[in-house]
């Protein structure tokens, strides 16, 4: 039975989901990261919400480990190139918590615009502070919004109906995918000193860490605030803290840390004019409901059927794609497959070429490395990892789109470059899903490859297919084919020798000391 951690809190239709589908599910949700860090290590499936630290250590010691789910959208706390290189798939729930995110992004900047968090406190104190707390309207105020993806949109569409005008700044995005009427968009430091509220909605990534720091906020307005509810680290808290201190800005909102929970050490915590919450903003009946169903189907669709949803370290971007060409993904991996045993030398370099009516080089270079480093490296070889563990290797890998498919409708070309040479297998798909080698080693022939095969390249003189055939005849191995390609210009041969069984090394060896043999090497399929 396959086992699934759930490492942090989900909702009981999560677990459910788990259940029902056959998992021994292992629930540690209160666990000390040590236990949960034990409790990897012989797992095909996690699921993780914020708690969790999916540290470089945990990910190496869990062997089976084939996918990892976040519960929610921010996956800093989860090492994904450790992961990548693992061959572990990453996948996140970026819709779910969007609208909830977005609602608690408005919420916090209410409350620091009316002082409600200062006026509770104070009259559960028996102050009425009212002339103390004069608050300020949202309306015709400028709202700077970092990051124009869902949740980014989001904050804007509600800030709207407050009559705010919107800057937005995003390195992905132009002007052309908004209305300029509603939406300006503007480099990062016209917004940050124009803007009345500035709100983020970006990953933490190395571009985005301490984003806005102290010299940043100080270019704020004196009586600007900022908004953070995306994830910790992307503020500098030491930097806000000094910020709102010295009156530099008017206030923040803040939800989330870069060390959480926070604890007292926290420059935050004593700050001015600030409103923190723990970490809310998907948290709502809805959003946890939500992200534990997402999660878990995906976890499960994935162990089950091998179908990915929302897969973050998954190269391929059109993931519909794959089943529209798995035919060519199949010939691909095989050719791989097929180039891996050839040569047992150190791979410096391959290339693959994809012509005719299949584009999509990619995934198809992918499936190629999958198939080519199987039996190379001790890894699990899928999409996820394969040209890292090439890279990993010091291959080379190139690949590319030709106009030239010669006579055929579609072909893919492959290359392998080793300390002894090159060697090149094409291959193409008839009939939509029959898959041929079309050129092995240089030698034009049709081939279905299935099964164990020979290939055999030797002098272009009589007898040779009868000493070969007499010779795997006396050892009991039936010929199922026998294709042979002739090359007159330098008096060679090549053919490729279809046997119902395995032969056995020392019928190779008979064979390879044939003076008409230049070579010969057993190929499975």
């Amino acid at each position: 039975m396959m086992k699934v951690l759930v490492s942090d809190p989900i909702t009981d239709a999560g677990m459910a989901i788990l259940k029902d589908a056959g998992f021994d599910v292992k629930y540690l949700p209160d666990a000390p990261p040590e236990e949960k860090a034990d409790a990897c290590k012989d797992v095909v499936g996690w699921v993780v919400r914020s708690g969790t630290k999916a540290t470089a250590d945990m990910i190496e010691s869990a062997e089976k480990l084939q996918v990892i789910g976040r519960a929610g959208v921010g996956v800093d706390n989860i090492d994904i190139p450790t992961a990548t290189r693992k061959g572990v798939v990453v996948m996140n729930t970026p819709d779910v918590n969007t609208f909830s995110a977005a609602e608690h992004t408005v919420a916090m900047m209410l409350a620091l615009s009316r002082n409600i968090p200062i006026g509770h406190s104070g009259m559960m104190r028996g102050e009425w502070n009212r002339n103390a707390l004069v608050g300020t309207e949202l309306r015709n105020k400028t709202l700077g919004v970092i990051g124009l993806g869902k949740i980014g949109r989001e904050v804007i569409q509600r800030c709207r109906s407050f009559q705010m005008n919107i800057l937005g700044f995003d390195p992905y995005v132009s002007q052309d995918m908004f209305n300029e009427e509603e939406v300006k968009i503007v480099g990062i430091d016209e917004l940050t000193k124009e803007s009345d509220y500035i709100s983020l909605h970006v990953p933490l990534t190395d571009s985005t860490k301490n984003l806005f720091d102290y010299k940043r906020l100080c270019t704020m307005k004196p009586s600007a605030r900022i908004v953070n509810v995306a994830r910790g680290g992307v503020i500098d808290e030491a930097g806000l803290a000094k910020a709102l201190n010295e009156n530099k800005i008017a206030g923040a909102a803040i939800d989330v840390f870069s060390s959480e929970p926070v604890d007292k050490s926290n420059p935050l915590i004593h700050a001015k004019n600030i409103v923190l919450t723990p970490h809310l903003g998907a948290s709502t009946r809805e959003a946890k409901e939500g992200v534990s169903r997402a999660v878990c189907e995906q976890v499960r669709d994935y162990l089950l059927h091998e179908k990915l949803t929302n897969a973050i370290n998954m190269p391929i971007s059109n993931l519909a794609k794959l089943n529209e060409i798995k035919p060519h993904l199949d010939l691909s991996e095989l050719m791989g497959k097929l180039q891996g045993q050839l040569g047992s030398q150190v791979i410096k370099k391959v290339h693959i070429e994809c012509a005719g009516t299949v584009d999509e080089t990619k995934p198809v270079a992918l499936a190629f490395l999958k198939g080519l480093l199987a039996d190379r490296v001790p890894e699990r070889v899928n999409y996820i990892n394969a040209e890292t563990l090439a890279i990993d290797l010091g291959i080379q890998v190139e690949y590319s789109v030709s106009s030239d498919s010669g006579t055929y409708t579609n072909i893919i070309r492959t290359s392998v470059t080793g300390e002894n040479g090159s060697n090149e297998i094409h291959g193409s798909i008839f009939e939509k899903s029959r898959l041929r080698l079309v050129k092995i080693l240089g030698f034009d022939m049709e081939i279905t490859p299935f099964g164990t095969m020979l290939f055999v390249r030797n002098k272009d003189v009589p007898g040779v297919i009868g000493k070969v055939g007499t010779t795997l005849g006396e050892a009991n191995i039936n010929i199922g084919a026998y294709i042979l390609s002739r090359d007159s210009d330098d008096g060679e041969a090549f053919a490729v020798i279809r046997v119902d069984n395995p032969v056995p090394v020392e019928i190779i060896n008979i064979l390879s000391d044939f003076p008409e043999i230049i070579s010969l090497q057993q190929i499975n399929c």
